[in-house]
């Protein structure tokens, strides 16, 4: 695999999703989509420890397939997305954990005003040129899992899980 090139990535949003999961009553694990990511990935290829992460999530963009669900999801239930229209990710640290294309990034979530620390479990699909960008790109996955509740969001726990697990995919180019 390719190194990335040192620079600032700007996170396409066509390309990168956040997908949420939970347990409902002990019976299904249903999900939701958060699309329209926005963000920009600092890449330092020589000191990968100084790369960073800025991330902006527009609640308006949650998809559960269920359009009651969605509403639901943005009401003060909820996300509460009239008063807090986005959730948004800043790193703090990134760290290897393996061979070069592993690390964990700690960072601050914030979620409906409420900031907490998390640290999403990362890996590097790839680097290179992004053959219709004709830029150097690079993709990342990550997975985290948080408590609903550190947020301040209590609708039906226990009956609807407490913990949230998270699943990123992300692909960003080096902007100009």
């Amino acid at each position: 695999m390719a190194l990335p090139v040192s620079g600032i990535y700007q996170i396409d949003p066509t390309h990168t999703q956040v997908r949420a999961t939970w347990n409902h009553l002990g019976f299904s694990r249903p999900g939701a989509t958060f699309g329209h990511v926005e963000g920009t990935i600092t890449l330092d290829a020589v000191n990968p420890a100084k790369s960073s992460v800025s991330v902006q999530i527009p609640i308006s963009g949650v998809d559960t397939g269920v359009p009651a669900l969605d509403e639901h999801f943005r009401s003060a239930d909820y996300f509460d997305a009239v008063k807090y229209p986005q959730v948004t990710f800043v790193s703090r640290s990134v760290n290897f954990t393996g061979l070069g294309t592993a690390f964990s990034v700690e960072g601050d979530l914030t979620i409906r005003g409420v900031t907490r620390p998390i640290v999403l479990q990362a890996t590097l699909n790839g680097a290179g040129m992004h053959p219709l960008a004709n830029a150097p790109a690079v993709g990342f996955s990550a997975t985290t899992q948080v408590k609903r509740s550190d947020f301040g969001i209590n609708a039906f726990v226990p009956m609807v899980s407490d913990e949230i697990d998270l699943v990123i995919t992300a692909e960003a180019t080096l902007a100009p």
